[in-house]
């Protein structure tokens, strides 16, 4: 299970009413569908994230459906692990595009509706590789470190108008998206002796962040960074 499918599972044991949105339309489907049997309130919309169209609509079912917009969750991810000679600018322009593009097309068409409802939050899944650099993963590190700037400068313009955003910055995570590297069992046991704690981190580990900048428990929270990487980047 991935960052957002974990997230979307605990925002409705909380109570919340949430609108999955993804390119992967059984998978969403598949999602909603399995809340919903667990007494959940959950939708699908098809969403690509770097078309504002798609993004238009998406928040336009939400409100049809709940009426409101409070929670946005910015999730989309890929990855491309090239140093900058091996990047081609299609390699780059789809980092960028999925990372800094979706992020702020999100933002753009969320934020009208939060300031309708007197206030919102905003959580951008960052990483790691938006705080440090790394000998490859180029264009990866740009989009991730737009994500982290982006979110800054949302929570300044938005602050007054009591609209929060905050950055997650997941360290070495075993998700759908990243557990294939891990099946080589050297890199795997290379990976966990990075990492202080001695394990990879798991899509719950990052979900309670999610929600926890979603909630009136991170009230006073706006424009930071929450890393949850196992001491990663404390080395």
């Amino acid at each position: 299970m991935g960052f957002g499918g974990a997230a979307a599972r605990m925002f409705c044991r909380e109570g919340a009413r949430v609108v999955l949105g993804d390119i992967n339309t059984e998978g969403g489907e598949r999602t909603a569908e399995q809340i919903r049997a667990a007494g959940g309130d959950a939708i699908f919309v098809k969403l690509d994230v770097t078309q504002e169209q798609d993004w238009i609509d998406a928040v336009a079912a939400t409100v049809a459906a709940y009426g409101t917009l409070n929670v946005l969750v910015n999730n989309a991810g890929s990855g491309a692990r090239y140093t900058v000679e091996e990047t081609t600018e299609e390699a780059w322009d789809s980092q960028i595009d999925v990372h800094g593009k979706g992020t702020f097309l999100g933002t753009k068409h969320a934020i009208p509706e939060m300031l309708k409802a007197g206030s919102g939050s905003i959580v951008n899944i960052s990483s790691i590789y938006g705080l440090v650099g790394s000998p490859t993963s180029t264009a990866y590190h740009a989009g991730k470190g737009a994500i982290r700037l982006l979110t800054k400068s949302t929570a300044i313009q938005y602050a007054v108008d009591n609209i929060r955003a905050n950055s997650i910055h997941p360290g070495y995570c075993r998700t759908p998206l990243t557990s294939r590297s891990y099946e080589n069992e050297r890199h795997f046991t290379w990976i966990n002796e990075q990492i202080p704690m001695g394990r990879v981190g798991n899509a719950d580990d990052i979900a309670y962040g999610i929600v926890f900048l979603a909630s009136d428990e991170s009230s006073f929270m706006t424009g930071s960074e929450l890393v949850i990487d196992g001491g990663t980047t404390a080395q």
